[in-house]
Protein backbone atom coordinates (compact mmCIF):
# COMPACT_ATOMS: atom_id res chain seq x y z
CA UNK A 1 0.00 0.00 0.00
CA UNK A 2 1.57 2.82 -0.89
CA UNK A 3 1.57 6.20 1.78
CA UNK A 4 -1.15 8.36 0.02
CA UNK A 5 -3.55 5.42 0.24
CA UNK A 6 -2.10 4.62 3.91
CA UNK A 7 -2.91 8.38 4.84
CA UNK A 8 -6.16 7.99 3.38
CA UNK A 9 -7.05 4.90 4.91
CA UNK A 10 -5.42 6.32 8.17
CA UNK A 11 -7.85 9.40 7.68
CA UNK A 12 -11.13 7.22 7.17
CA UNK A 13 -10.50 5.14 10.45
CA UNK A 14 -9.83 7.85 12.60
CA UNK A 15 -13.37 10.29 10.98
CA UNK A 16 -15.31 7.08 11.41
CA UNK A 17 -13.92 6.92 15.17
CA UNK A 18 -14.07 10.09 16.19
CA UNK A 19 -17.71 10.51 14.88
CA UNK A 20 -18.75 7.49 16.46
CA UNK A 21 -17.65 8.95 20.10
CA UNK A 22 -18.13 13.11 19.16
CA UNK A 23 -21.17 12.55 17.30
CA UNK A 24 -22.19 13.70 13.59
CA UNK A 25 -21.30 17.08 14.48
CA UNK A 26 -18.42 16.45 16.41
CA UNK A 27 -16.09 18.13 13.27
CA UNK A 28 -17.90 21.33 13.85
CA UNK A 29 -18.01 21.10 18.00
CA UNK A 30 -14.31 20.10 17.75
CA UNK A 31 -13.52 23.53 16.08
CA UNK A 32 -15.47 25.55 18.15
CA UNK A 33 -14.36 24.02 21.70
CA UNK A 34 -10.27 24.54 20.16
CA UNK A 35 -10.79 27.88 18.26
CA UNK A 36 -13.34 30.28 19.84
CA UNK A 37 -11.65 33.19 22.05
CA UNK A 38 -11.58 33.71 25.47
CA UNK A 39 -9.95 32.51 28.64
CA UNK A 40 -9.82 29.05 29.88
CA UNK A 41 -9.97 27.09 32.64
CA UNK A 42 -7.05 24.90 31.87
CA UNK A 43 -3.75 26.52 30.66
CA UNK A 44 -1.87 24.98 27.27
CA UNK A 45 0.13 22.83 29.74
CA UNK A 46 -1.83 21.99 32.08
CA UNK A 47 -1.79 18.24 32.90
CA UNK A 48 -5.35 17.77 32.51
CA UNK A 49 -4.84 18.46 28.78
CA UNK A 50 -2.21 15.73 27.68
CA UNK A 51 -4.57 13.13 29.75
CA UNK A 52 -7.90 14.11 28.08
CA UNK A 53 -6.20 14.28 25.04
CA UNK A 54 -4.85 10.93 25.07
CA UNK A 55 -6.25 7.96 23.16
CA UNK A 56 -5.51 5.75 26.82
CA UNK A 57 -9.12 7.79 27.94
CA UNK A 58 -10.99 5.12 25.72
CA UNK A 59 -9.13 2.63 28.33
CA UNK A 60 -9.90 4.82 31.35
CA UNK A 61 -13.54 5.62 30.55
CA UNK A 62 -14.57 2.14 30.16
CA UNK A 63 -12.59 1.26 33.55
CA UNK A 64 -14.43 4.37 35.31
CA UNK A 65 -17.58 3.11 34.01
CA UNK A 66 -16.88 -0.49 35.92
CA UNK A 67 -15.63 1.12 38.71
CA UNK A 68 -18.61 3.62 39.38
CA UNK A 69 -21.42 0.72 38.66
CA UNK A 70 -20.32 -0.49 42.16
CA UNK A 71 -22.11 1.92 44.24
CA UNK A 72 -25.62 0.92 44.51
CA UNK A 73 -27.17 4.53 44.18
CA UNK A 74 -24.95 5.63 41.73
CA UNK A 75 -25.64 2.33 39.90
CA UNK A 76 -29.52 3.09 40.11
CA UNK A 77 -29.83 6.77 39.20
CA UNK A 78 -27.95 5.61 35.73
CA UNK A 79 -29.99 2.42 35.09
CA UNK A 80 -33.07 4.47 35.70
CA UNK A 81 -32.24 7.90 34.07
CA UNK A 82 -29.53 7.71 31.49
CA UNK A 83 -30.50 5.63 28.96
CA UNK A 84 -27.07 4.16 28.23
CA UNK A 85 -29.12 0.98 26.89
CA UNK A 86 -31.24 2.65 24.04
CA UNK A 87 -28.44 5.31 23.54
CA UNK A 88 -25.40 3.99 24.29
CA UNK A 89 -23.70 6.37 21.44
CA UNK A 90 -25.33 9.41 22.14
CA UNK A 91 -24.55 9.36 25.97
CA UNK A 92 -20.54 8.35 24.93
CA UNK A 93 -20.62 11.49 22.88
CA UNK A 94 -22.58 13.84 25.50
CA UNK A 95 -19.87 13.08 27.86
CA UNK A 96 -17.27 12.99 25.95
CA UNK A 97 -18.40 16.83 24.58
CA UNK A 98 -18.67 17.66 27.88
CA UNK A 99 -15.11 16.43 29.07
CA UNK A 100 -13.54 18.81 25.98
CA UNK A 101 -15.41 21.59 26.47
CA UNK A 102 -14.33 21.53 30.58
CA UNK A 103 -10.95 20.85 29.36
CA UNK A 104 -10.26 22.42 25.88
CA UNK A 105 -13.05 24.91 25.64
CA UNK A 106 -13.54 28.54 26.59
CA UNK A 107 -14.67 28.96 30.58
CA UNK A 108 -17.57 30.62 29.42
CA UNK A 109 -18.66 27.45 27.66
CA UNK A 110 -17.22 24.97 30.14
CA UNK A 111 -19.72 26.74 32.81
CA UNK A 112 -22.57 26.79 30.47
CA UNK A 113 -22.23 23.00 30.03
CA UNK A 114 -21.48 22.59 33.81
CA UNK A 115 -24.61 24.66 34.36
CA UNK A 116 -26.39 22.09 32.22
CA UNK A 117 -25.14 19.06 33.60
CA UNK A 118 -26.41 20.90 37.40
CA UNK A 119 -30.00 21.39 35.78
CA UNK A 120 -29.89 17.73 34.76
CA UNK A 121 -28.65 16.36 38.35
CA UNK A 122 -31.30 18.48 40.23
CA UNK A 123 -34.25 16.39 38.09
CA UNK A 124 -32.46 12.80 38.84
CA UNK A 125 -33.81 11.17 42.05
CA UNK A 126 -35.47 8.49 42.94
CA UNK A 127 -35.29 4.94 45.27
CA UNK A 128 -33.02 2.28 44.48
CA UNK A 129 -33.74 -1.35 44.27
CA UNK A 130 -32.65 -1.97 48.20
CA UNK A 131 -35.24 1.34 49.59
CA UNK A 132 -32.68 4.04 49.83
CA UNK A 133 -33.70 7.52 48.18
CA UNK A 134 -31.11 8.77 45.58
CA UNK A 135 -30.51 12.26 44.14
CA UNK A 136 -27.79 12.86 41.60
CA UNK A 137 -26.66 16.42 42.85
CA UNK A 138 -25.84 14.58 46.28
CA UNK A 139 -22.55 15.86 46.48
CA UNK A 140 -21.63 12.50 48.37
CA UNK A 141 -22.67 10.69 45.28
CA UNK A 142 -20.86 13.07 42.90
CA UNK A 143 -17.72 13.03 44.63
CA UNK A 144 -17.67 8.84 44.33
CA UNK A 145 -17.92 9.40 40.59
CA UNK A 146 -15.90 11.88 40.03
CA UNK A 147 -13.23 9.93 42.32
CA UNK A 148 -13.73 6.99 40.46
CA UNK A 149 -13.46 8.36 36.89
CA UNK A 150 -10.50 10.62 37.90
CA UNK A 151 -8.75 7.66 39.44
CA UNK A 152 -9.62 5.62 35.93
CA UNK A 153 -8.26 8.15 34.03
CA UNK A 154 -5.09 9.10 35.86
CA UNK A 155 -4.18 4.98 36.27
CA UNK A 156 -4.89 4.36 32.71
CA UNK A 157 -3.11 7.00 31.21
CA UNK A 158 0.02 6.39 33.18
CA UNK A 159 -0.10 2.75 32.24
CA UNK A 160 -1.25 3.72 28.16
CA UNK A 161 -0.32 6.98 27.40
CA UNK A 162 1.74 8.55 25.13
CA UNK A 163 3.82 10.57 27.84
CA UNK A 164 3.56 9.78 31.69
CA UNK A 165 2.99 12.50 33.84
CA UNK A 166 5.75 12.85 36.53
CA UNK A 167 4.29 12.33 40.11
CA UNK A 168 4.21 16.10 40.63
CA UNK A 169 2.15 16.44 37.31
CA UNK A 170 -0.04 13.32 38.81
CA UNK A 171 -0.64 15.85 41.96
CA UNK A 172 -1.19 18.90 39.12
CA UNK A 173 -3.90 16.54 37.18
CA UNK A 174 -5.92 15.83 40.19
CA UNK A 175 -5.85 19.55 41.04
CA UNK A 176 -7.22 20.13 37.83
CA UNK A 177 -10.21 17.84 37.41
CA UNK A 178 -10.47 19.32 41.12
CA UNK A 179 -11.83 22.58 39.59
CA UNK A 180 -14.80 20.87 37.63
CA UNK A 181 -15.80 18.46 40.49
CA UNK A 182 -16.27 21.94 42.98
CA UNK A 183 -18.55 22.99 39.65
CA UNK A 184 -20.47 20.26 39.28
CA UNK A 185 -21.25 20.34 43.41
CA UNK A 186 -18.53 17.98 45.08
CA UNK A 187 -17.63 19.81 48.31
CA UNK A 188 -14.18 19.24 48.97
CA UNK A 189 -13.08 17.13 45.58
CA UNK A 190 -9.36 15.66 46.17
CA UNK A 191 -6.61 17.77 45.09
CA UNK A 192 -3.68 15.18 45.04
CA UNK A 193 -2.89 11.41 43.94
CA UNK A 194 -2.67 10.32 47.45
CA UNK A 195 -6.01 12.13 49.11
CA UNK A 196 -7.67 11.02 46.11
CA UNK A 197 -6.37 7.32 46.58
CA UNK A 198 -7.72 7.57 50.01
CA UNK A 199 -10.94 8.57 49.29
CA UNK A 200 -11.09 5.86 46.51
CA UNK A 201 -10.56 3.46 49.57
CA UNK A 202 -13.03 4.91 51.65
CA UNK A 203 -15.82 4.46 49.34
CA UNK A 204 -15.46 0.52 49.48
CA UNK A 205 -17.40 -0.17 52.44
CA UNK A 206 -20.75 1.53 50.25
CA UNK A 207 -19.96 -0.75 47.51
CA UNK A 208 -21.97 -3.75 46.69
CA UNK A 209 -22.73 -6.39 43.95
CA UNK A 210 -25.91 -5.95 42.37
CA UNK A 211 -27.78 -6.46 39.46
CA UNK A 212 -27.81 -3.57 38.07
CA UNK A 213 -23.85 -3.48 38.31
CA UNK A 214 -23.65 -6.79 36.70
CA UNK A 215 -25.92 -6.33 33.75
CA UNK A 216 -24.07 -2.82 33.38
CA UNK A 217 -20.46 -5.03 33.13
CA UNK A 218 -22.48 -7.73 30.58
CA UNK A 219 -23.84 -4.99 28.45
CA UNK A 220 -20.39 -2.77 28.55
CA UNK A 221 -18.15 -5.84 27.84
CA UNK A 222 -20.36 -8.54 26.00
CA UNK A 223 -22.78 -6.61 24.35
CA UNK A 224 -21.64 -3.35 22.81
CA UNK A 225 -23.50 -2.14 20.14
CA UNK A 226 -21.03 -2.43 17.71
CA UNK A 227 -20.75 -3.60 14.10
CA UNK A 228 -18.96 -7.11 13.62
CA UNK A 229 -15.69 -6.08 12.66
CA UNK A 230 -14.78 -3.97 15.30
CA UNK A 231 -15.91 -6.70 17.88
CA UNK A 232 -12.38 -7.64 18.06
CA UNK A 233 -10.39 -4.23 18.67
CA UNK A 234 -13.03 -3.78 20.94
CA UNK A 235 -12.35 -6.97 22.47
CA UNK A 236 -9.29 -6.29 23.45
CA UNK A 237 -10.26 -2.74 25.10
CA UNK A 238 -12.84 -4.19 26.85
CA UNK A 239 -10.26 -6.63 28.34
CA UNK A 240 -7.02 -4.08 29.26
CA UNK A 241 -10.37 -2.08 31.02
CA UNK A 242 -11.03 -4.90 32.82
CA UNK A 243 -7.45 -5.49 34.08
CA UNK A 244 -6.64 -1.83 34.88
CA UNK A 245 -9.42 -2.59 37.94
CA UNK A 246 -8.60 -3.64 41.26
CA UNK A 247 -8.74 -7.32 41.92
CA UNK A 248 -11.45 -6.14 44.53
CA UNK A 249 -14.14 -4.89 42.37
CA UNK A 250 -13.33 -7.76 40.05
CA UNK A 251 -15.58 -10.77 41.82
CA UNK A 252 -18.48 -8.12 42.32
CA UNK A 253 -18.92 -7.81 38.92
CA UNK A 254 -18.10 -11.72 38.01
CA UNK A 255 -15.41 -10.96 36.23
CA UNK A 256 -11.69 -12.65 36.13
CA UNK A 257 -8.50 -11.84 37.53
CA UNK A 258 -5.60 -13.36 36.24
CA UNK A 259 -2.55 -11.17 36.84
CA UNK A 260 -0.04 -13.61 34.83
CA UNK A 261 -1.92 -12.92 31.46
CA UNK A 262 -2.94 -9.83 32.40
CA UNK A 263 0.81 -8.73 32.95
CA UNK A 264 2.06 -10.02 29.59
CA UNK A 265 -0.58 -10.93 27.41
CA UNK A 266 -3.14 -8.26 27.91
CA UNK A 267 -0.68 -5.51 28.54
CA UNK A 268 0.64 -6.12 24.49
CA UNK A 269 -2.40 -5.84 23.45
CA UNK A 270 -3.76 -3.10 25.19
CA UNK A 271 -0.55 -1.21 24.28
CA UNK A 272 -1.57 -2.48 20.64
CA UNK A 273 -4.74 -1.41 20.60
CA UNK A 274 -4.42 1.81 22.08
CA UNK A 275 -1.45 3.05 20.06
CA UNK A 276 -4.03 1.89 16.83
CA UNK A 277 -6.10 4.13 18.58
CA UNK A 278 -3.75 7.26 18.92
CA UNK A 279 -2.99 6.79 15.01
CA UNK A 280 -6.14 6.68 13.96
CA UNK A 281 -7.21 9.69 15.76
CA UNK A 282 -4.12 11.44 14.78
CA UNK A 283 -4.12 11.27 11.44
CA UNK A 284 -2.34 13.84 9.22
CA UNK A 285 -4.58 16.35 7.26
CA UNK A 286 -5.49 15.82 3.85
CA UNK A 287 -2.99 17.47 1.26
CA UNK A 288 -4.40 19.87 -1.09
Amino acid sequence: MTTAKLDAARRGLGSALFERVAGPDGAATRERIHTAPGPRWFAEDRPIRRVHGDAAMFVGGLRALLLQSLHPLAIAAVSAHSGYRGDPWGRLQRTSTFLAVTTFGTAHDAQRAVDRVRRIHAKVRGTAPDGRRYHAADPHLLEWVHVAEVDSFLRCHQRYGARRLSPAECDAYVADTARVAAALGVSDPPRSQADLTARLNAYRPELRSTREARSTARFLLLEPPLPLLARGPYALLAATAVAMLPAWARWPLRLPYLPLTEATTVHLAGRGVVGALRWALTAPPDQP
